[in-house]
Parts: C-alpha cells; structure tokens; sequence
C-alpha cells in the first residue's frame, strides 16, 4: 500500500510544472495569502480571477520570487515546488528560477534599446555571443510572438516606436526568448484596446504548445476565451479552482458564482 502512495504521488508531481502547499504569505505583519494549495499541469493556460487586493498578483509573482524585491514580503508558511524543485531552497538561485519562469507585466515595459536588442538581451546575458545564434533566437522570439512579420524591416529602430500591443507582444518575446519553462502574466492585456487585446490572446493560445501560462485577467471573459483551469481568489484564500468550463457554468462556491455574476467585485 505504501509503494502505491508513494507511486501515486511521483505521478502527480510529474504532472505539475507548479505545486504550491499550504502558503501563507505576508507584507510585513498583513497577511496576503492564506493557506494556498495550487498544482498547475504542463502546458496549460490556468487563469487567476478575483477582485483587487484578493492575493492573486502576489501569488503569482511568487513563483518566480519577484516578491523577493519587497522589503518585509515573505513566504511564512508552506513551499512552492517549480518543476520538483522548492523554489526558497538556499541552492536555488532566484537570477536563475527568473530566467525559467518568465514575466510579462500589465504595462509594456521595452528597454530603451531597438526591438533587435530588446529581445537578444536575456540570451546574451545568458552567455549567447555568436552573431548567427543570436539572430537565430530574435527572429524564433518574434515569430513566436507573432511580431515578425510586422518588424523584421526594421530590427534596428527603437521598441518605443512601436504601438501599445506591439509593445506587449515584443515583452512577450522578450520573455520567451530565453527559453522558459513557464511564462506569468500579470493582467497583459489591460492597457491595450480590443483589437490588440484579441491578438494577445491569440499569442497566448499559441504559446500554450510550448509553454506553460499563468496569467491574472480582472477580465472574465478572457478567462474563458483562453484558460484551461481557472482559480478564483478572494480575500487572499483560493475559493475554487477547477476547469474553466465548470467555474463559469457550474461554481461550486456560492462565492464564486456571485464573482462571476457580477454581484461583487
């Protein structure tokens, strides 16, 4: 019987790219968090919904501990395991978990350099000098953010003359460039207008192939355009986490379906 536990629960951490048990997290003497229980399977896109201030941004810069850069912010109780490693281990470098777990920011944030060298900055500090393989990596970057086709003529002018989704989708190539196991998105699309927030989402859909994808959306119909799973937080407790399908036909909470209903939040 306890080898058919044991077998068991390889499997399932086999099958989770991020594990997340029992966190309590904290800025300074407020709790942000509490008791967090979370597994996100291999490339799949799993959406985190709830009203400001509920916990869902801290939880997922938790993942890549871009909660390390707040003075008085830390995990108090509980592990995160990314791909079966704990992230707070002292042998895990956080400059290292960064490069495997990628950020894309609500606001489109190019460095003040040409869209070329926006995206060849992560590969070259990790160590790409060769002029071939970098060009190889930018334009496998672009095409992967479906941004190619519209700069590949002009690699050499600066990012900030490109439109706001442009912009994001250039972050996103940026991300992915290096490679990552994983890629957050906090809120991608909230500054953009209809027509690139559809592109995004599209992006998004595509990248699933290659990536896992964690993104937090204020916007419910997002969620159920491009989610697999979706998790709903609130007052910083995870109040359901299932299939996208069943959260938005079918909650299990009461608190839940009056999220998505529209009656709070």
């Amino acid at each position: 019987m306890h080898d058919t536990i044991q077998t068991q629960e390889s499997t399932e951490k086999a099958t989770s790219v991020i594990e997340v048990d029992g966190v309590d997290f904290c800025y300074g003497d407020s709790m942000a968090l509490k008791g967090i229980d979370l597994k996100v399977p291999p490339r799949e896109i799993v959406a985190f919904i709830g009203p400001s201030g509920c916990g869902k941004s801290t939880l997922l810069r938790c993942f890549n501990r871009m909660n390390d850069l707040v003075p008085g912010a830390r995990v108090t109780k509980g592990t995160i395991h990314v791909n079966g490693s704990e992230i707070h281990s002292p042998e895990v470098d956080p400059v290292e978990l960064r490069r495997r777990v990628g950020m894309v920011f609500q606001k489109s944030n190019p460095f003040p350099r040409s869209i070329y060298e926006n995206v060849a900055y992560g590969p070259r500090i990790s160590g790409v000098v060769d002029k071939g393989e970098m060009d190889g990596i930018v334009e496998k970057a672009l095409k992967g953010s479906a941004l190619w086709d519209e700069v590949k003529d002009r690699l050499d002018e600066s990012a900030f003359g490109l439109s706001g989704g442009q912009q994001q989708r250039l972050c996103i190539a940026r991300a992915i460039a290096v490679r990552p196991e994983i890629v957050l998105m906090d809120e991608p699309c909230s500054a953009l207008d209809p027509i690139a927030t559809a592109k995004v989402e599209e992006l998004i859909l595509e990248l699933r192939r290659e990536f896992t994808i964690v993104i937090v959306t204020h916007n419910m119909q997002q969620a159920t355009r491009v989610s697999d799973k979706t998790a709903f937080f609130y007052l910083g407790e995870l109040v359901e986490y299932d299939q996208t399908s069943a959260i938005f036909s079918n909650p299990k909470r009461r608190e839940t379906e009056d999220y998505i209903s529209g009656r709070f939040g």
